[in-house]
């Protein structure tokens, strides 16, 4: 018996647990209408404009430039009657074979192309080979579709969206939320975030409408109008018994979108989208307080940097402890001055620095300063010395005495690291301390005895034995006064959780470089990572080893290679920008399917942002091309030319793009949520459109809550835009549409008042604070967090 000839039916294979589930039930899964092709379009390249798979058995129809339906474009008229002959013969004979046999459907179309191929030799009809693969390709339309049997843990967050993008067009994995079919034919993808949309505006507690009903005529045998009610009222307690979509905060499942069930602003969703999905911004938290949420642009538009085959294999090693070494391959490096580091007096009271008086420039914040010391015992009767330092000024370098190109500018640094015992009373006492200068050599290294009974000498971790403090004479106030000669107002102190150290001193300086600053915990304070965690991550390099305890020279010399290593490098590296780069540059390391002669652009994929301002300076710095716009008009507009490839990228050339962002801000700046712009020509834009919508400025004491029919008219606006965007996209178009976060003036007004209290608690007394926060206040925040994560998407392929 021969091997049967297996046959290439190319097949996704990378799919996800959802996209294999809905495979099995495609036979169930409903399929959109087709719609109608925008009339500029030149890429249809014959597809049907669809929102999911069709049956087999489905008609396949184009859309003629007059918006009309037809079939596939008819061939000569003496084709066309050779088939018909041929047809009507088959008919006539009962489509029975030679042997008296009734043949399969499947076998006489099958036939009958051949035949009408045979009796055409027009060379502008299409070859049998395309012909097959025109066919196969309308067999398998792309879409997205959301499984029935896909059972959800958790809401879906913004990087989720992410990765279904970078899953379509790049390296990313497959989703197991939702099917994505024949993700290969996708051909671009389309990002939207529409700030001010809200799930309370599909569920009715947003009202859209105008609480005036215009009364309509009385129709005969009315209930209401018998029994002695108005027309109006008859209308407004219809209106009020509307149903609207049920989305639970509970519930993590998409809604699907009835227009019976939608407001007239939202109705057209519906045309364009099967569900509304819930969708919460990603946050960070300490227990179940919710301290930061992050930027729903940067979620997007910033991906995690994938794993090399090293670092996969060396997770698998099981010898392998601790974390992995930082890549730094890709990093773009931004050469610093340690000046920048230096810890300002906000960050110095966060992280409980004993702060020098040179940071006081009144005598009432010097006052002030002076009496907390004195209740915390960490003044001058206490034992405590301040450099000498008058103020901060004193620091500065003239320009003629830096070296071009050092890092240092001038600045004389010394590296500070300290072993420490537990003295009777419980407080950590100095036992050691160790100086090392930027060039790392050791300028000091000595053991100090305490003039307190220690009680328990933390060998384990200090390193200090009775035996070793045996016949030390060296007290802490000489270890004083011989730093205080050393010192000067252009020395910066550089440790790791350097206040713990200066704590033992007892010492204060004004300028300061801490690497547990410089290397924050992603969960941001009041966590820290460790000295030993940061040097085998990004120094590759294990201290600390063992029982025998710590070395000083040795955690100082780590630390000094962590702060060049942050200068060499730039700001951004070591903190939770530097395990991610952008989404574009990402793109760029993928190809497009099939080459670049059909696609149009190179090999590789690229992507643009169209957004208010100018994009171009921020997070769309890696993206091929930008476009700054001053509406939502241009926005639109902007889409539309990046798409079909009509705008000029930043190398000169036009080629149409792989990846497009855009921001629609209308509705944000109608509702007052758009107030925090940070540069002056995004602000100037910003307040010609509040004139152009019509609202009072944010600031104006005229500022007033927007009206449900004001409100209803912007969202029919942005939701007409959102329409204009589908209409404009080419067949085979991914369209994934995002609200980001929810109202944010009362995140904004906590904020600003906390940072009030944190410059004011640093130079008055408690009774003199005009702002005050407690755990009332941090309560109130964490909520108005939680708040503004919830937010909406829909996704949708044309």
């Amino acid at each position: 018996m021969g091997k049967r000839k297996r046959h290439d039916d190319k097949r996704d294979t990378d799919i996800g647990l959802a996209a294999a589930l809905a495979h099995f039930q495609s036979s169930e899964l409903p399929s959109k209408k087709p719609q109608v092709a925008a009339e500029d379009d030149d890429d249809n390249e014959g597809w049907t404009l669809v929102g999911g798979p069709k049956k087999r058995s489905e008609k396949k129809q184009r859309t003629d430039e007059d918006g009309n339906h037809r079939t596939r474009p008819a061939h000569d008229a003496e084709a066309e009657s050779e088939r018909r002959k041929h047809k009507d013969k088959q008919e006539r004979r009962g489509h029975r074979d030679s042997h008296g046999h009734r043949e399969p459907r499947e076998h006489r179309d099958h036939r009958d192309r051949r035949n009408h191929r045979n009796t055409s030799r027009d060379r502008s009809h299409p070859s049998p080979k395309m012909e097959k693969k025109h066919q196969d390709e309308e067999q398998r339309y792309p879409s997205i579709v959301h499984s029935h049997n896909t059972r959800l843990q958790s809401p879906l967050k913004i990087s989720d969206l992410q990765s279904l993008v970078l899953y379509i067009l790049a390296d990313g994995f497959g989703p197991q939320w939702v099917a994505v079919q024949h993700r290969s034919l996708i051909r671009q993808v389309v990002v939207l975030m529409v700030p001010g949309l809200e799930q309370g505006m599909f569920t009715g507690r947003i009202s859209l409408e105008s609480a005036k009903v215009s009364p309509s005529p009385p129709v005969q045998g009315d209930g209401a109008l018998m029994n002695g009610l108005s027309a109006t009222d008859s209308m407004e307690e219809q209106q009020s018994e509307v149903k609207r979509l049920v989305m639970s905060p509970d519930d993590y499942y998409p809604v699907t979108l009835r227009p019976d069930r939608l407001p007239d602003a939202l109705k057209s969703l519906s045309d364009i989208f099967p569900h509304v999905w819930p969708i919460r911004a990603l946050a960070d938290s300490n227990g179940p307080q919710v301290i930061r949420v992050h930027s729903p642009m940067h979620s997007m538009l910033n991906s995690y940097i994938p794993k090399t085959k090293e670092e996969k294999q060396m997770r698998k090693n099981p010898r392998h402890k601790g974390p992995l070494p930082q890549s730094g391959k890709s990093w773009d490096y931004k050469r610093t001055p340690i000046t920048e580091y230096i810890a300002d007096l906000l960050a110095l009271n966060e992280n409980d620095y004993v702060i020098h008086p040179a940071w006081y420039t009144t005598l009432e914040a010097k006052e002030a300063g002076h009496q907390r010391r004195m209740q915390a015992k960490q003044a001058s009767e206490d034992g405590w010395v301040d450099s000498n330092v008058a103020s901060l000024e004193e620091g500065d370098v003239p320009d003629d005495e830096i070296e071009q190109g050092s890092v240092t500018v001038g600045r004389e640094l010394l590296t500070v690291d300290c072993e420490m015992c537990r003295a009777e009373d419980g407080t950590l006492v100095l036992t050691r301390i160790s100086l090392l200068d930027w060039d790392g050599n050791v300028v000091l290294d000595e053991l100090v005895r305490p003039d307190i009974v220690i009680q328990d000498y933390l060998t384990q971790y200090s390193g200090i034995t009775e035996a070793m403090l045996k016949d030390v004479t060296t007290t802490l106030s000489d270890i004083q006064q011989r730093l205080l000669k050393m010192i000067t107002p252009r020395t910066i102190l550089v440790g790791h959780s350097l206040n713990s150290d200066l704590l033992a001193l007892k010492l204060t300086h004004p300028f300061i470089v801490d690497t547990a600053i410089l290397y924050p915990h992603p969960r941001g304070p009041p966590y820290r990572q460790s000295l030993k965690f940061l040097s085998q991550r990004y120094l590759s390099q294990a201290i600390q080893k063992g029982d025998k305890g710590h070395d000083s020279v040795e955690d100082a010399r780590a630390c000094l290679h962590l702060v060049k290593q942050k200068c060499e490098r730039g700001p951004l590296w070591g903190s939770f920008e530097a395990n991610m780069e952008s989404i574009f540059k990402r793109l760029g390391r993928a190809t497009r399917p099939g080459g670049s002669s059909r696609h149009g652009g190179g090999p590789y994929r690229t992507g643009a942002v169209v957004d208010w301002g100018e994009p171009s300076r921020g997070y769309g710095g890696e993206a091929s091309l930008t476009i700054g716009c001053q509406s939502d008009e241009e926005v639109v507009q902007g889409i539309k030319d990046a798409i079909k490839g009509r705008a000029t990228n930043k190398d000169g050339t036009s080629s149409k793009v792989d990846l497009v962002w855009g921001r629609l801000r209308e509705l944000e700046l109608v509702r007052g949520w758009w107030d925090d712009a940070k540069t002056a020509d995004v602000e100037a834009i910003r307040k010609k459109a509040v004139e152009r919508v019509g609202r009072a400025p944010v600031d104006s004491e005229e500022e007033s809550e927007v009206t449900s029919s004001e409100l209803g008219e912007a969202v029919a606006r942005t939701v007409d835009h959102i329409a204009q965007v589908y209409q404009s996209l080419p067949p085979c178009t991914a369209l994934i549409v995002y609200s980001g976060t929810g109202d944010p003036r009362e995140v904004r007004r906590l904020q600003s008042m906390r940072k009030q209290f944190k410059e004011e608690y640093a130079t008055k007394n408690w009774d003199n604070l005009s702002v005050k926060w407690t755990d009332t206040e941090n309560q109130a925040l964490s909520q108005a967090y939680k708040n503004i994560r919830e937010g909406i998407g829909f996704m949708a392929v044309k």
